[in-house]
Parts: C-alpha cells; sequence; structure tokens
C-alpha cells in the first residue's frame, strides 16, 4: 500500500463525491484539537481538480476549522475510484454514531463499487490498491450478514421523509423496510398521514400496506 504522510493545508482539502456521512459538531473534540493539535492525521486521496479529497477525517477538518487551525497532517493514498469508495465506506462505518440513513447510502455505495470493481478484467486475481476483491453482500459489512445488508440498501427506497423519520427513531426499522417496498406517491400519502395522526405504522401494519402495493 503506497501512503505517504504530509502537512498541507486545510483549505485544499475537500469533501469526497457522495460521502452519505454527515459531519455532525463535536464540542469534545474541537477542544482537543485546539488543545492538542491534530494527533491521528487525516486519510486523503489526491483529488483531480487539485488539492485531497477525505475518505477518513471530516470532523477533525471541521474542528480545525472551528479552531481556525489552518494545517493539518494527512496520510496521501493513492485509490483508484473504486477502491476509494471502499476505504471511505470502512473507515467511516467503524463510528460511534451512525445514522440509519447513513448506513444505507454506505452499503448501497460500497456494494456498487465492488461491483465495478468485479466487472474490471485487468485486475486478474490482485486486490485494487490494497483492497481485497470482495464476492459478495456478505463481504460488504463485518458482524453483518448478507440479508442485513440488503435490509438496511432497502431503506434508500424510502422518501427523504420518511428515511428522516427513521433516523429520528419515529419509525423502527422493520415496519420502515417493509414501507420501502411502496411506490413514492403512497409513500407521500403515508407521511403525510403519520403527520396529521402523529403516528407511524406497527410492523403489522406496514406488512399490510406492503401486501396491497
Amino acid at each position: 500500500m503506497n501512503k505517504t504522510i504530509k502537512i498541507v493545508a486545510v483549505s485544499d482539502l475537500h469533501p469526497f463525491p457522495g460521502n452519505p456521512f454527515s459531519v455532525r459538531e463535536d464540542v469534545e473534540l474541537q477542544e482537543s484539537v485546539r488543545d492538542y493539535g491534530v494527533i491521528s492525521p487525516l486519510v486523503v486521496c489526491i483529488r483531480a481538480e487539485g488539492g485531497y479529497e477525505i475518505i477518513s477525517g471530516q470532523r477533525r477538518k471541521a474542528a480545525c476549522e472551528a479552531a481556525s487551525i489552518d494545517k493539518i497532517p494527512v496520510f496521501v493514498r493513492e485509490l483508484d475510484d473504486t477502491a476509494a469508495i471502499i476505504a471511505l465506506v470502512d473507515s467511516n462505518l467503524h463510528r460511534e454514531h451512525v445514522l440509519p440513513s447513513e448506513k444505507a447510502h454506505a452499503y448501497k455505495m460500497k456494494l456498487e463499487a465492488i461491483k465495478r470493481q468485479g466487472e474490471r478484467t485487468d485486475l486478474g486475481n490482485t486486490p485494487t490498491c490494497g483492497q481485497p476483491c470482495h464476492k459478495s453482500r456478505d463481504d460488504v459489512a463485518s458482524g453483518e450478514s448478507g440479508r442485513q445488508v440488503q435490509r438496511y440498501v432497502r431503506l434508500t427506497e424510502l422518501i427523504p421523509q420518511i428515511l428522516k423519520l427513521v433516523d429520528e427513531g419515529k419509525i423502527a426499522f422493520s415496519p420502515a423496510i417493509e414501507i420501502s417496498y411502496l411506490g413514492k406517491e403512497q409513500q407521500e400519502m403515508l407521511f403525510s398521514v403519520m403527520e396529521t395522526e402523529k403516528s407511524a405504522p406497527s410492523l403489522a401494519q406496514a406488512k399490510k400496506l406492503k401486501e396491497r402495493n
């Protein structure tokens, strides 16, 4: 694995395109960075337009900006687009608080990258840029089955308003999976009813809605 460490300007760091993981304010991290600097370097890859794209370390960059720190240590990794996506997902799924929507979009993103990786004919049996050649959904997430990964991916079929309710814990995971099989218009109607009645369907109710679809 080709990886070097260097000090770069915070302004040269850019979000990775399509990164499903949001940056939430972390006061404790901001105070740590202000007092001790960035102890663990960010992981980045070279950006075609100049600068670097962040693979791991969005919160550390945000903490530097809050503390008016303009230089930051990074590990620069040489990755193609597919390997960069896999590295991005793998390095962020282990965060302490990952929303269901973040995990859903991350798994989908990684599965699509793995599929592209498998379709390439120039790889032979050699992993791309140090990344293992994954074979199935069972390889996508450590500790979760392929079936559970696919259930998370189903959440990406929810309209944003309902997916937000899942993140907020106002709709349980299993009913949300059943609702994801409804068409967009049906989901919008359901959301309107939930807003009016201030309640969410149970698993049994969600299954009935799916069966009627």
